[in-house]
């Protein structure tokens, strides 16, 4: 127990570290209600649960790094547990006799718990400081060509040693104080480890046992409090962040899911992000969240080939400048353009907005729509957008398509022994196929297309196409920033297929970006539409015997999975059913399902070049398929077709790329 004088400095210590907690807690709030929109609190008591879920698994990070994970989970549920060590500690030193329930089962598994989380904190702490500062583990570090401000650069070591040794101070020092405790009164069978160093203070007097507890407690518990005010200003305060932006994130339809601007409100200046304050409220929560990690710019295909983007440097870049400026901004000051300090613009246009580092992040931070808003700017506000994309906008303003094409919509049918009817034709279509400008007017993508048909047809499924209706679905559009043109481009689509009954039919498609599109975003524009990819239907059609596949042929074959068919939109089974009746002896990439490496051509990259960079995306992308010993290439999405075509062209041409639907229609018997 505390005396008098001890009593009286630490009251003194609470309210001074409490008074500067609550000033810098409050410049924190400040600044992020200084966004756009609102923190999302609607149905509460879900959101806690899924705040404390994301707490207590931290955010699913064993999916990757899993040995650094396991110590992370030692480091983290111990920290959470050292929660109410602290608390009952505090107890310990201001009430006399006090004591947490000593004979007590429940006393006794607190100071098991206690006593192994204490050895786990600190010995993951010793793992993550020596793998930072004494092995360099590059995965943490950040490539020159990418912008980070240079006060960054040197402060993100220097904040995790801070914290390191916070940690291992605070615990520590705890630590230590139970083994005085222990060495004083008896050993404690429900500590082991403390019990083990209490042995170091056997020749030590009442006196010195007594001096070295209270010494570790005001180390372990003043600690606490100087450090509170110090969190707005570190990575540390992810550790309650985190699981606040889990719990008041808008709620998406699907992974990386864009929300329409309002054109109609012409009360709206601004469209699009081109300073900090025009990202919505819970964008400047994900600066504060940011652990620093880099697991997102791990697995971002843009960085992985040398580009000037990392998603984790953008979400730094905006922590360190909120950091540096934190009392202006709190109090009003206008904060600098984001191309000044966050981002280049090479890197917002090399973005294949694939949702890898939404889908990594342990504390659900969105980095790729920072980009997208900031593309919206660019395009919308400053008509800033590389050369390339104006053919495509054009087209998709002037023909309906970004091929720029005047063809007919309907000549990928020619070839095919039956004729595909129109929603006029055959109204009372069971499905309706979405072609997809790919599909039109891409040669290769054609043959998926009529692929599919020939499915339906052989299947007996009454189906039926919109023809010269159908138009782009505006994905790209969307994607390259230029949202008013995706908005126009969505409600025209939205009356076509409401005129052709399609609001109470059912729609396929081969193209992920349409599938997503079609069945996700149109939602919010009042479009609602059940949507499967073709893969769905092909796994559904031969589960219910109404397609007959002969699965003899063997075939060595990989399956590239689509961004936005198995990240986004969580479609893994079903391609890799198809195959599998088709015959095919599935050999899987490294890195496949929802952990699938981007082909490079989302986000608009279809019709631009690609950013200077050390390789290729599609390259990177078709190495992994070869190494893989498979013959076959498989692909579920026309752009994929395309990078994967071009990639073997590039290569020699030592496989063979082809859709699931090709692969199928090559294993049934058709009459």
């Amino acid at each position: 127990m505390l005396t008098p004088t001890e009593k009286l400095l630490f009251a003194l210590l609470v309210a001074i570290c409490l008074t500067a907690t609550y000033t810098t807690f409050q410049q924190m709030a400040k600044i992020i209600t200084r966004g756009q929109g609102k923190l999302n609190f609607n149905d509460l008591p879900r959101r806690v649960i899924t705040g404390v879920v994301a707490l207590i698994s931290q955010g699913r990070l064993i999916r990757h790094r899993r040995l650094t994970s396991l110590f992370h989970y030692g480091v983290a549920w111990g920290f959470i547990f050292y929660g109410l060590v602290n608390i009952l500690d505090i107890l310990e030193g201001l009430i006399p006799g006090f004591t947490f329930f000593p004979d007590n089962i429940i006393g006794q598994l607190y100071r098991l718990l206690a006593d192994i989380f204490s050895v786990a904190v600190l010995v993951g702490v010793a793992y993550l400081l020596l793998r930072r500062f004494a092995f360099h583990d590059p995965v943490l570090g950040i490539r020159e060509n990418v912008k980070l401000m240079p006060k960054a650069r040197k402060g993100i070591p220097q904040d995790s040693l801070v914290v390191g040794l916070f940690i291992l101070m605070h615990v520590g020092a705890r630590f230590v104080g139970s083994s005085f405790l222990i060495a004083q009164h008896g050993a404690d069978a429900w500590q082991p480890f403390a019990n083990w160093l209490a042995s170091a203070w056997s020749g030590l007097s009442p006196a010195a046992l007594n001096f070295g507890w209270h010494a570790s407690w005001w180390v372990a518990i003043g600690l606490v409090f100087m450090f509170l005010p110090y969190f707005p200003y570190t990575k540390h305060a992810h550790l309650f962040m985190g699981p606040f932006n889990f719990m008041t994130r808008p709620e998406r339809n699907y992974l990386g899911q864009m929300f329409t601007l309002d054109f109609e409100d012409e009360s709206i200046e601004q469209f699009g992000a081109a300073t900090l304050f025009d990202l919505e409220q819970t964008q400047i929560v994900d600066a504060f969240a940011c652990i620093m990690c880099n697991r997102c710019q791990e697995v971002c295909p843009a960085y992985n080939t040398g580009k000037e983007l990392s998603p984790s440097a953008l979400e730094i870049n905006k922590r360190y400048y909120i950091k540096e400026h934190m009392t202006e901004l709190a109090n009003g000051a206008e904060p600098l353009p984001l191309l000044d300090f966050a981002i280049s613009e090479s890197a917002v246009w090399a973005c294949t907005a694939c949702g890898a580092c939404i889908d990594a992040c342990p504390v659900g931070n969105t980095p790729m729509l920072d980009i997208m808003d900031i593309r919206r700017n660019l395009v919308l506000m400053e008509s800033s957008f590389p050369d390339e994309l104006k053919g495509a906008f054009v087209g998709m303003e002037r023909m309906g398509n970004p091929w720029q094409s005047t063809d007919s919509r309907m000549a990928w049918a020619e070839p095919l022994p039956f004729s595909v009817p129109t929603v006029e034709e055959n109204p009372d279509f069971e499905y309706l196929l979405w072609v997809g400008c790919a599909g039109a007017f891409n040669p290769d993508a054609q043959k998926t297309v009529r692929a599919v048909a020939t499915i339906l047809h052989e299947a007996g499924v009454s189906f039926a196409v919109l023809g010269e209706m159908e138009s782009c679905t505006g994905d790209s559009a969307r994607r390259a920033g230029n949202e008013y043109l995706f908005y126009e481009m969505a409600m025209a689509n939205i009356e076509t297929l409401n005129a052709a009954g399609v609001d109470k039919k059912r729609i396929v498609t081969s193209c992920p970006h349409c599938f997503t599109t079609l069945g996700r975003e149109y939602k919010e524009l009042g479009g609602y539409y059940e949507v499967y990819h073709h893969t769905q239907l092909i796994a559904d059609l031969v589960g219910k015997g109404k397609l007959k596949l002969n699965g003899n042929k063997l075939e060595k074959v990989t399956f590239h999975d689509p961004c936005y068919l198995g990240r986004h939109n969580g479609v893994v089974y079903d391609p890799r059913k198809a195959l599998a009746e088709a015959g095919a002896h599935l050999l899987e990439m490294d890195r496949h399902g929802v952990n699938s490496f981007c082909c490079g051509a989302g986000g608009a990259q279809m019709w631009k070049e690609e950013e200077h960079g050390e390789t290729a995306v599609n390259q990177v992308r078709f190495d992994e398929a070869r190494r893989t010993g498979a013959t076959t290439l498989a692909v579920a999405c026309p752009f994929c077709a395309q990078m994967m075509t071009d990639a073997n062209r590039h290569a020699g041409d030592p496989m063979t790329v082809k859709d699931v639907a090709q692969i199928v229609v090559e294993a049934m018997d058709v009459r």
